[in-house]
């Protein structure tokens, strides 16, 4: 029986048990209102059971994103530190007034527990893409943090493990679903701003930054810290404590691909998956030059340019996404406010203000799609082509020259320095 099916007879089963009418004999007399779905509690057949895979400052914002919906029963943290463990279990076991939290140190522990029906993954990015796709083998749907990929091939092989597998994955792309950047995305897609000709995306700088190797300190006990399974699938290298904040690239940190991700990937797996979105979540560009007077310029097929700029616009937050067309244009940014070339193209409407891009709605979206088996916005094929955008103007921006990339055949044309970038080796045992 497929895992699916597994959760669906189990959720029947436990509706079964509540209601039969034959249940009072073997059932106390008196029925917490709890479980039968009562005074807006969820009753437990309804609940989706969650499991946290490296929960730290993230992480541990998402966490309270998922807490705060009814429907949600979280049992188990999976860390390699154990100060996180231990301070994911508090939060939880205070939730629930209990002590039932599990705590794990190896993810793979987690995901044999049967019960357990999706997982958050908000470790460093190094492990985001290969945790999600173990988790998806597992039978297990994912709300997996950006950037979900460390390189070209990585995001190929995600979005194929996903349909395979048949398991809903949500990359934690969050404002797709909110809705000042829904409503530009969709001028943008529907032709409301004539034909496009520009789709602006705003990284947070523009350098392609290498992996650090910094100088061997004490190692700490593994169940302190689990240093070989927190480098997991990166290349080796000694311990230091600097390293163990993924994002701290100044320090030398990061383990995102052949080199670091650096900003274009970082705020690039949002603000290009805008972009991407307001193209109609085409295959990602075919060419991608060299950057000039502080823009990148890339190209899809069609003609219409993806270009990364480091300045803003109009002051509307972090974040920001411009998408000009023949007849008009749009901007938005993380204050949650639209800027439109004319009144006319809001039609009447008013679109909600919902600044500093909560995960609140984007959780939900995810939970949902667990429900009804469909696709959440930030579905893996959807973060695919907007990470392969990433990646490819990095590679552009690390060769320092134009490349094109065929969407058919997945190379960079007649480039083999382009092509060696594609993916990196890694460490067993956790190949693809």
């Amino acid at each position: 029986m497929s895992e699916t099916r597994k959760q669906l007879h189990r959720r029947r089963f436990l509706k079964s048990a509540l209601t039969a009418t034959g249940a009072a004999v073997m059932a106390p007399t008196i029925i917490p209102s709890s479980a039968l779905g009562r005074d807006g509690a969820v009753a437990p057949s309804e609940r989706v059971v969650i499991g946290g895979i490296g929960i730290g400052r993230r992480g541990t914002y998402d966490l309270s994103c998922f807490l705060e919906q009814p429907d949600v029963q979280f049992v188990a943290v999976c860390d390699v530190k154990e100060a996180r463990r231990t301070a994911v279990k508090k939060i939880a076991d205070t939730q629930y007034g209990n002590q039932n939290c599990a705590t794990y140190r190896d993810f793979r522990e987690l995901l044999d527990r049967s019960d357990i029906d999706g997982v958050l993954i908000a470790t460093g990015p190094n492990w985001h893409a290969t945790a999600a796709m173990t988790a998806a083998k597992a039978g297990k749907d994912m709300y997996c943090e950006k950037p979900v990929t460390k390189n070209i091939s990585q995001s190929l092989i995600l979005a194929e493990t996903m349909r395979r597998t048949g398991r809903v994955f949500q990359a934690g792309t969050q404002r797709r679903n909110l809705p000042h950047f829904a409503f530009a995305c969709e001028l943008a897609r529907t032709g409301k701003l004539g034909k496009l000709t520009k789709v602006y995306a705003h990284p947070m700088g523009m350098q392609a930054l290498m992996s650090g190797w910094l100088p061997a300190e004490p190692e700490p006990d593994q169940e302190v810290v689990d240093w070989n399974m927190y480098l997991g699938p990166a290349a080796w290298r000694p311990f230091n404590p600097k390293l163990l904040d993924g994002f701290n690239f100044e320090k030398g940190g990061g383990f995102v691909g052949a080199f670091n991700g650096g900003g274009v990937l970082e705020w690039g797996s949002h603000c290009v998956d805008l972009c991407q979105w307001a193209v109609g979540d085409c295959l990602p560009p075919v060419e991608y030059n060299a950057p000039k007077d502080g823009q990148l310029v890339a190209r899809y097929e069609n003609g219409t340019e993806l270009i990364f700029r480091e300045t803003g616009w109009i002051p509307l937050g972090s974040c920001p996404v411009r998408f000009e067309g023949e007849s008009g244009w749009v901007e938005a940014g993380d204050s949650g406010k639209l800027v439109l070339s004319s009144p006319a193209l809001l039609a009447g409407r008013t679109v909600e203000e919902i600044g500093g891009y909560p995960a609140t709605f984007h959780v939900r979206d995810f939970l949902d799609c667990v429900k009804t088996r469909s696709q959440p916005k930030g579905n893996a094929d959807a973060a695919c082509n907007a990470h392969i955008a990433c990646h490819a103007a990095n590679i552009a921006l690390h060769l320092g020259r134009q490349v094109k990339y065929d969407n058919v055949t997945h190379e960079f044309i007649d480039d083999e320095a382009a092509n060696r970038l594609r993916s990196e080796a890694l460490r067993e045992p956790w190949r693809l």
